[in-house]
């Protein structure tokens, strides 16, 4: 993709230009995968998948291909902090700023027997990524990798998942989890043919993979030459907001249109599939550095990402418990995870500059 788009067409770009660019990549990207999401979705709807399989796996994944996309692109080309920061900071953006703003905006509801089932496998998910994380720190120091072990090994997780999954859709004591919003788009594409399907399918995919390496150059380009500030830093904060467009629609159309289980399953989904799908697929395509040598303070995934992850997951996980117990979330919730990913935005900037 770089002999495509090369790094050259970007440097010596003003900023406002190098901006408007990463705006229109983020918007590019955002569209791909709504149309990579109804090719994917139609198809699967017409070979006779249920809609619940289809919202609980297919769109989940559809979801996070631009995170999967630019990470992956990241690694190859060479740019560690990108993959790794998009992901985590993908996480916090999805939990701390989409779900929390959910939760400001109206009373969400708590889905028992999702929260008590995904919500564990949204936890775990990110605590193992963090162990994975100061294991390999603690063994080689400054050296550490995710390597592609761990690619491989986060990404045969994923099948797991999404086999438990759809196990679990079969036995929901409420049908169909996933019903509202999407599952109406998905029921609307069904009826377009098999070409325009197909079609949708490789044009999305295409738009992903394009816009993602437009992004990643033009970002790298200002965080570098002319903010100076290091690529992890915009990783977990413009790219992983960018990428995390898809669930922010998603989430905020549910809530308009009245299905706000949406929002809370998409988090949920969204947060597995960002350590398990796009962290694996950027390991296994190359080795991810955790130490960020571009950065003042090259430790910065190890002492302010992955923490912030933890604890904005942790709150997460607390409300989840008392909401279980009401059967909705409280509208105070969303203070301190909006807070947690102020804070987490102010401090790593002020740390690494």
């Amino acid at each position: 993709m770089e002999h495509l788009i090369p790094d050259a067409w970007f440097v010596g770009r003003s900023q406002f230009v190098l901006v408007l660019i990463s705006a229109f990549g983020i918007a590019v990207l955002g569209k791909g995968a709504d149309w990579l999401v109804e090719g994917a979705s139609g198809m699967a709807y017409r070979m006779g998948i249920s809609k619940v399989i289809v919202g609980a796996t297919i769109v989940s994944l559809g979801t996070t291909s631009p995170e999967c996309a630019v990470s992956v692109m990241a690694a190859w080309g060479g740019q560690p902090g990108l993959a790794l920061g998009n992901a985590v900071g993908s996480v916090i953006a999805d939990t701390g700023l989409i779900f929390g703003l959910g939760c400001l905006l109206t009373v969400l509801p708590a889905d028992k027997f999702v929260l008590q089932r995904q919500g564990w496998i949204q936890f775990g998910s990110g605590v193992l990524l963090a162990a994975l994380a100061y294991g390999a720190w603690i063994s080689s120091g400054d050296q550490a990798t995710l390597g592609r072990w761990v690619g491989l090994l986060l990404l045969a997780l994923l099948g797991i998942y999404m086999w438990i999954s759809i196990r679990w859709s079969k036995i929901h004591p409420h049908g169909e989890p996933f019903q509202g919003h999407d599952g109406e788009e998905i029921e609307e594409a069904s009826h377009k043919p098999w070409a325009v399907l197909a079609v949708s399918m490789v044009v999305g995919l295409a738009l992903v993979l394009v816009s993602s390496r437009v992004l990643i150059a033009s970002v790298t380009v200002l965080a570098e030459d002319h903010w100076h500030i290091p690529q992890v830093v915009i990783a977990g904060t413009l790219v992983a907001f960018g990428t995390s467009l898809p669930e922010l629609v998603i989430g905020m159309a549910s809530l308009l249109k009245g299905h706000k289980e949406i929002l809370v399953g998409n988090v949920i989904g969204a947060d597995i599939l960002n350590v398990l799908f796009v962290v694996g697929a950027a390991a296994a395509a190359a080795p991810l550095p955790i130490v960020d040598p571009t950065s003042t303070l090259p430790e910065v995934a190890l002492y302010v990402h992955l923490p912030a992850m933890l604890l904005i997951l942790l709150m997460f996980r607390i409300f989840i418990v008392g909401a279980v117990r009401r059967g909705n979330f409280q509208r105070w919730q969303g203070v301190p995870l909006i807070l947690a990913y102020v804070a987490y935005v102010v401090v790593q900037i002020v740390m690494t500059r």
